[in-house]
């Protein structure tokens, strides 16, 4: 936005000075009119009878023209019908050009000059006294006056327009970012307010739609608890009839029950921006992860770090990641470690020795319900919400998680998260 402001107020001034400019040298460089020529004969004609005639001595003129140059004050020069200079005061001019009636003049090194044709055929040229002095200087400063007037001008008007292109990208990012209620001010009545209002409506469609989806999501997964419930018992009773199908029963309204846990997490995390907004607390990651890893097995090793966030949201992004370890390694393999990054933030590590996974895919197995080829429609490959949701309680603690190729063969799973902040009543 920076560049645009820049961009839209460096042409404007731009565009300004060169107008002014271009005006003052048309107004110098366009010959006189007949009525400006006729202007000027006639104040030749006033300033030739204070001049002496042209059979007088050249010394009689000069002395006329140094009273004429103390009375107005002028460098003055005096030429016949042939252009020969009779006489001067202060600095010579240049001599009329051929054909030259009464009008102005522009000579290099010289500038603007008057040019009066005398009745006696006689030519005056006339120049402020001043001009050669001060002329580049009183020319930069002229310049300098117009270009600040023109700046400051300008500044107000460009700074409005940009100002609410800011406000409007803000607010994009906003969106963007989560904040669903982000809206802006719409101000004027121009393009950019139509495109402010435009985003106003976009917005709070968006809003609409993703808090019906949630409603409905939420919803269904809380009506599903009931039939699953019911399900449950009626398998209970079954008692030994049919063990085979009452073990895939059993196993199908498992992974049901855990889809729907997982979707009503999922849900709540969506209306969570950053860690903010959670219940915080100092957790100490590798005592967490110890009590997730007796569960599966796993080894557990690293430093005791602490972090800032939600206990039962970070028990859930291990517990994943370890299930995850477990379901392609099996019971051993599994090792998890906590140490810190090389920026210094806490870093928490669940490495396995399984297939591993494709370069390919490493991005990809973080998205809801997405699974690797070959592994669609096997149960035992979970219902593909545990990584997304792992990413989601990293993102919502400020964090990070990738996946990356183990030493030989299988899989890292590295979280990245930021170390509680210390405490002052301690120092």
């Amino acid at each position: 936005m920076k560049h645009l402001y820049w961009q839209i107020y460096l042409g404007l001034v731009v565009s300004l000075l060169l107008l002014t400019i271009l005006a003052g040298v048309v107004w110098v460089a366009l010959p006189a009119t007949p009525r400006d020529t006729r202007l000027l004969d006639g104040v030749g004609s006033i300033v030739a009878d204070r001049l002496p005639a042209a059979d007088r001595p050249v010394e009689e003129l000069e002395t006329a023209l140094e009273r004429l140059s103390e009375q107005l004050p002028a460098d003055l020069s005096v030429f016949d019908a042939e252009g020969t200079r009779l006489a001067s005061t202060g600095t010579p001019l240049p001599p009329p050009q051929r054909d030259q009636v009464s009008g102005w003049t522009v000579s290099r090194g010289v500038g603007p000059t008057v040019m009066l044709k005398l009745p006696d055929g006689r030519f005056l040229a006339a120049r402020h006294a001043q001009s050669s002095r001060h002329r580049p200087l009183g020319g930069l400063l002229a310049l300098g006056g117009v270009a600040a007037a023109i700046v400051l001008g300008a500044y107000p008007v460009v700074r409005r327009i940009t100002r609410r292109l800011e406000r409007l990208q803000e607010r994009v990012d906003e969106l963007g970012g989560g904040d669903l209620a982000a809206r802006v001010h719409v101000e004027g009545n121009d393009e950019v307010a139509s495109l402010a209002a435009s985003f106003n409506r976009a917005a709070e469609r968006i809003e609409r739609l993703v808090n019906a989806q949630r409603g409905v999501l939420a919803g269904a997964s809380h009506e599903l608890r009931t039939p699953l419930t019911r399900m449950r018992v009626a398998v209970e009773l079954m008692k030994d009839e049919r063990p085979e199908l009452r073990e895939r029963i059993t196993r199908d309204i498992q992974e049901l029950d855990e889809l729907i846990g997982e979707l009503l997490l999922a849900s709540r995390l969506d209306t969570v921006l950053s860690v903010d907004e959670l219940s915080r607390e100092d957790v100490d990651l590798l005592a967490l992860a110890a009590e997730e890893a007796a569960r599966t097995g796993a080894e557990v090793g690293g430093e005791s770090l602490r972090i800032r966030g939600e206990p039962r949201l970070l028990r859930r992004l291990i517990r994943n990641l370890l299930e995850n370890a477990k379901r392609y390694a099996g019971d051993d393999g599994v090792r998890v470690d906590v140490g810190r990054s090389v920026d210094g933030k806490v870093r928490l590590r669940v490495i396995d020795s399984g297939p591993g996974v494709p370069a390919e895919e490493r991005e990809r197995i973080f998205e809801p319900f997405y699974r690797p080829p070959g592994e669609r429609g096997h149960a035992e490959t979970g219902v593909g919400l545990g990584l997304a949701l792992v990413r989601q309680i990293a993102e919502r603690h400020g964090g990070s998680v990738r996946c990356l190729p183990a030493e030989g063969d299988g899989s890292c799973f590295e979280v990245i998260l930021a170390p509680s902040p210390p405490d002052k009543s301690k120092s």
